[in-house]
């Protein structure tokens, strides 16, 4: 393995990457619907389910929409797809109407449970008689939440993250023995939602593209006096809906509770965290508010001797070594050798995938016999932790593509691909990080990294 040395990771006056999100929405093909079905219906018959119970709501509904192709908003829904393709939308009062917009044929079924509080429930069925309807008695069902769980104590199968009042009809129409929790359908190890094909990353690119080309413009908004809320209106923008809270937080974090930008005005020496994310990719930036190191309190001067260039460096490993085939223990494993978990104290998976969830699951762990794909999106999260010093973050996102996705890439959507390849080339040429020819950017400032906020001076690779 090629070795890395902090001392290699240099501040340096370079180019910053140009802005590149087209600003156009690419829609999922018809076709690709009916693949991700076809996907799904394969699942179901190898694991023999008869029928897959999908919950919704507006922070849990990714697998749902994967489907039907929006989010219940405010209200919980269920989507019940059978092998046979036969498929129930059971929709509250506000998204009843929502049913013929799905992509998938389906029959609407009318649950006023799933309503906001106090409106009508001039129903005069049970929510088990409601069920009853999606023919579901007496079948083998999978119940699909949100969440893949993996404990090493509980039967996993037995785990659901829906409602209990859904739970309990099901239990009372199918018998608690024929109920089991299927996600890892959708999200597990080789599940239907880690691969993507061309026009699912094209879709994805835009918001991944969008979230960079706002970070960017908050980074070179940063002067003393701008308040948080000013930043956190560059960051949210268009109207599209963010995948996580945008923070844009100076100094002490959290006070009485509170998550969101506030008048706060960024001063000198504050600490600094920037991050917005979008369906298919997030962008975090973290350091502080100085121009360069003779500006900082004297007890963090060596704060980018301290952890700025490990982290770099760590990030410019993972770009380096992360391919098609990998494990997700030959990651781990790299990055613990780089970044020493015992010194920088980082506790979660060094890089996880993402799709209209920030976080949709990783193959990256301790011992994890997972292997990278071809088509999965892939966010540069490592966080380290230092005591006594403000943190520090350049997370972005890309795409895995062997040469067969790749050539598709290119031949399907040539602007994109061609934007992708412009990336790469600011990033080997600017950054000095020698990418793996299976890394496709999906952003123009993936690794570009400005610690000192106050200056435009990027951490880059000194190869003489």
């Amino acid at each position: 393995m090629k070795k890395y040395n902090y001392e290699d990771a240099v501040l340096k006056e370079i180019p910053e990457p140009e802005k590149d999100c087209t600003l156009i929405p690419v829609d999922i093909s018809d076709k690709t619907i009916e693949q991700r079905k076809q996907k799904i219906i394969e699942k179901m018959n190898q694991r023999k389910i008869d029928v897959l119970l999908i919950y919704a709501d507006l922070e849990h509904g990714s697998n749902f929409e994967y489907l039907v192709g929006f989010l219940p908003r405010f209200e919980e829904a269920l989507l019940v797809f059978h092998k046979d393709q036969k498929a129930y939308l059971v929709m509250g009062n506000e998204n009843l109407n929502k049913v013929s917009k799905a992509r998938l044929q389906c029959k609407a079924i009318h649950a006023p449970y799933f309503s906001l509080p106090n409106q009508p429930m001039n129903n005069t069925k049970s929510f088990k008689d409601i069920m009853k309807e999606t023919d579901i008695e007496n079948k083998r069902i999978g119940v699909v939440g949100w969440k893949n769980f993996t404990s090493l104590y509980e039967d996993n199968r037995q785990l659901y993250d829906i409602p209990v009042f859904i739970m309990d009809a099901l239990i009372e129409l199918c018998g608690k023995e024929n109920i089991t929790n299927q996600t890892d359908i959708f999200i597990g190890e080789n599940g239907v939602r880690t691969i993507n094909e061309p026009d699912e990353i094209a879709h994805y690119e835009f918001g991944a593209s969008l979230a960079s080309d706002c970070m960017l413009d908050a980074l070179n908004t940063l002067q003393e006096g701008v308040t948080e809320m000013e930043i956190g209106d560059i960051l949210s923008r268009y109207g599209q809906r963010n995948s996580v809270v945008t923070i844009a937080a100076f100094g002490q974090r959290f006070i009485k509770g509170n998550m969101y930008p506030t008048q706060r005005e960024l001063q000198l020496k504050d600490t600094v965290s920037l991050t917005v994310g979008y369906k298919g990719g997030l962008s975090s930036r973290a350091g502080y508010a100085v121009h360069f190191t003779s500006e900082l309190d004297e007890d963090v001067q060596d704060y980018m001797h301290k952890i700025c260039a490990p982290y770099f460096i760590a990030i410019a490993a993972w770009l380096e070594n992360i391919h098609v085939g990998m494990t997700g223990k030959e990651m781990y494993d790299l990055i613990n050798d780089v970044l020493p978990q015992e010194k920088y104290h980082w506790t979660l998976c060094p890089g996880h995938l993402t799709a209209d969830e920030e976080w949709l699951s990783s193959p990256i762990y301790e011992n994890s016999h997972e292997l990278i794909q071809s088509g999965m999106l892939l966010q540069s999260d490592i966080i380290p932790f230092v005591e006594g010093y403000g943190g520090v973050s350049a997370e972005s996102t890309i795409c895995i593509a062997d040469i067969k996705l790749r050539e598709k890439i290119k031949e399907q959507y040539p602007e994109m691909y061609q934007r992708m390849i412009k990336r790469r080339k600011y990033i080997i040429e600017n950054l000095g990080i020698q990418l793996h020819e299976d890394v496709l950017p999906m952003c123009s400032t993936l690794a570009y990294m400005r610690p000192f906020m106050l200056s435009k001076q990027a951490i880059t690779i000194n190869h003489e």
